[in-house]
């Protein structure tokens, strides 16, 4: 990628539904080598899908939860079968693997306290082979960046 192709994916991630000629323009280029690019960097998976950005608190889902869990076990049966059921649960929007004392970090939204108490009883503790789970719940959301910071050129 180089500092065009990062204008582009920058401008993109502010402004999803811009024309590709007011991308051109923005980013110092024709229309057709503007569309070349951009078609490239879908093609190599750069830019993964375009979607809309909605409010959380009016689509219904304002609480954010951040879940802590540490395995029981960590072959790689219980691992897969964990990551598997966190892939197949549509609540957790993202999960990553951390360092530290616990063993993952799940980012779960729900649109109340006794919705995520079903959740945690229904779902998160039927999961096979959970260790321990430590819940915290966001008081409030101090910045959300939906664009990632510019890159320096290597």
């Amino acid at each position: 990628m180089d500092e065009i192709d990062r204008k582009i994916v920058r401008t993109l991630q502010l402004e999803g539904r811009i024309t590709n000629q007011e991308l051109a323009s923005r980013v110092g280029l024709s229309p057709s080598p503007c569309l070349r690019r951009l078609r490239g960097l879908e093609r190599s998976g750069v830019i993964e899908g375009y979607a809309a950005r909605v409010n959380q608190r009016s689509y219904g889902l304002p609480l954010n939860i951040f879940v802590r869990i540490k395995l029981a076990r960590h072959d790689e049966d219980t691992v897969r079968r964990f990551e598997d059921s966190v892939g197949a649960t549509e609540q957790i929007l993202e999960c990553y693997l951390i360092t530290g004392g616990s063993d993952y970090l799940l980012h779960v939204v729900s649109e109340s306290l006794e919705a995520y108490e079903r959740f945690m009883r229904d779902k998160l503790r039927r999961i096979p082979d959970i260790g321990a789970i430590e819940t915290s719940f966001a008081i409030k959301q101090v910045k959300q960046r939906r664009n990632f910071p510019e890159v320096s050129p290597s």
